[in-house]
């Protein structure tokens, strides 16, 4: 994509893969510029999520992101903290944290999965305002919906690797299979 598509996509929304009453809730911290441009999550080609995601076993096989509506066949969906796209997570305001954590607790009312699983704990902490927050599950839920905090698979969090990402991840897969 040229600089000029790309700087058109900050103005585009990524539609969420929802569903009422998913097992797995993910929620991306927000769409970067080439999700934006495509209209589809985790779109970036470094980013690790869906390697991760068929990795942990949650799909049977690695999934592109034109794919992502297969994921509500399996009980999945995707939606993020914040709406607006940004090249960069560091872009966002902690206001629009708080703001998109609002949103999201009457979303997750709203559809009632299971699970919540929210990709990147510096998100988590903004918009929950949980600074103790640590990757795995929490000890909040939103209503009926447990929370789980799991490591950004964007290229740029260099501190997990694609194994032990798909270990955690393979964690909350073993959760919310019971």
């Amino acid at each position: 994509m040229s600089p000029e598509e790309l700087a058109a996509a900050r103005d585009r929304v990524v539609p969420d893969v929802v569903a009422p009453g998913l097992r797995v809730l993910f929620c991306g911290i927000n769409p970067g510029l080439m999700s934006a441009a495509t209209g589809h999550h985790f779109a970036r080609p470094g980013n690790r999520f869906w390697p991760v995601l068929h990795a942990s076993g949650f799909t049977p096989r690695r999934l592109r992101p034109d794919e992502e509506r297969e994921l509500l066949t399996y009980g999945l969906g995707i939606t993020n903290v914040v709406a607006r796209a940004s090249a960069r997570a560091d872009e966002l305001g902690a206001d629009e944290y708080r703001e998109g954590g609002r949103i999201l607790r009457e979303k997750v009312a709203r559809l009632r999965p299971a699970w919540l699983a929210v990709v990147g704990v510096t998100a988590y902490r903004v918009a929950f305002d949980d600074r103790k927050a640590r990757i795995g599950p929490q000890d909040t839920s939103l209503g009926d919906t447990r929370v789980w905090v799991l490591p950004n698979p964007s290229g740029l969090n260099a501190h997990w690797s694609l194994e032990t990402m798909a270990e955690e991840y393979g964690r909350l897969r073993e959760a919310a299979s019971d």
